[in-house]
């Protein structure tokens, strides 16, 4: 028993004393750091603005972030926004880099569940809804007075035009009452 005792110990000793690294010089590893690259313009380039439709995207932070992301990373590209809720891309580019198809190319590339649609150029990004024709062409007409233009500005609203409840909104707080005695309503007429 002691013998085997003796053997044990005398193991342990030499597995200990062989495995311990006794080596001054440290171990170095290199990690690759992810640097955010900064994007020159150039300022004789021509931009156009893209509008475009999202189908697929399921979340606000995985899908419509991400796809922003990598169309910002893009070569030409000045600034992009994807609006999840609206599930609208509103792409600025450079015309002798990017293309449109590029750019349903990048969102596909992204994941195959994203489909492009309704893809157009426009001059001004559309932030918010706009009146319909009709509604802009009844509310604005000559010869209206206040009440007919608030009383189509209502009668849109109702139809869930959210400009035409701005409009409502400003026009309500414009129009001031014939006999209204309120300083703020003096001061327009003076």
């Amino acid at each position: 028993m002691k013998s085997i005792k003796i053997i044990l110990t005398l193991t342990l000793i030499a597995t200990l004393a062989f495995s311990c690294k006794n080596e001054k010089n440290p171990e170095v590893k290199t990690v690759e750091v992810e640097t955010e690259v900064v994007k020159e313009l150039d300022p004789n380039a021509t931009y156009a603005k893209a509008e475009f439709t999202i189908d697929g995207m399921t979340c606000q932070i995985g899908c419509a972030a991400t796809i922003q992301k990598k169309i910002s990373k893009m070569d030409g590209v000045k600034s992009a926004t994807v609006d999840f809720d609206k599930k609208l891309a509103m792409v600025e580019y450079n015309e002798a880099k990017v293309t449109p198809t590029t750019l349903e190319e990048a969102v596909a590339k992204v994941s195959d569940t994203y489909k492009v649609s309704d893809m157009k150029t426009v001059d001004e990004f559309s932030t918010k809804k706009k009146c319909s024709a009709e509604c802009k062409k009844v509310c604005s007409k000559e010869g209206a007075t206040e009440a007919e233009k608030l009383a189509c500005k209502k009668e849109c609203a109702k139809k869930g035009n959210k400009s035409c409840n701005g409009a409502l909104k400003e026009s309500k707080e414009m129009a001031c009452k014939t006999d209204c005695k309120k300083a703020c309503c003096s001061k327009k007429e003076a």
